[in-house]
């Protein structure tokens, strides 16, 4: 699985289940073992714990394989390793305080929208059109 498909699958997966404050940063020049770091927020320890499933369980689907699993145990800091990408699944407390868009940040990746399907443009409604005069 490409990195662009996979991040935005994490993503998808992450707002899914109302992740909160979602950023994804290009780490790809800096001295590290992964290209992308993503950082969500939760607004309980159980819904960090549901995040985290969530990503593991729709990346594990799409063919993507899951490196590791870190502080499943206490589920306000939550780490997916998914390789080249890594998740970080956060309690709103826990984020404030570690504040790893400091360490890590920089400029944020700008996803692209998944192309809505296209619609029938719909009927005008009101008064009918008037017939054209016949000459």
């Amino acid at each position: 699985m490409d990195l662009r498909k996979k991040q935005r699958a994490v993503v998808d997966a992450l707002e899914d289940i109302k992740g909160r404050d979602i950023v994804v940063y290009n780490t790809a020049a800096l001295p590290s073992m992964f290209e992308r770091i993503v950082i969500a927020t939760g607004d309980s320890t159980r819904q960090v714990k549901a995040l985290a499933d969530n990503v593991q369980e729709k990346l594990k689907a799409q063919g993507a394989r899951v490196y590791g699993v870190e502080g499943e145990s206490a589920s306000e800091w939550i780490l997916v390793d998914l390789g080249d990408l890594v998740v970080h699944v956060m309690h709103p407390a826990v984020r404030s305080f570690y504040n790893l868009e400091e360490i890590w940040g920089g400029k944020s990746v700008k996803l692209k929208k998944e192309a809505p399907k296209t619609k029938k443009p719909a009927k005008r409604r009101g008064a009918p059109a008037r017939p054209r005069a016949r000459r």
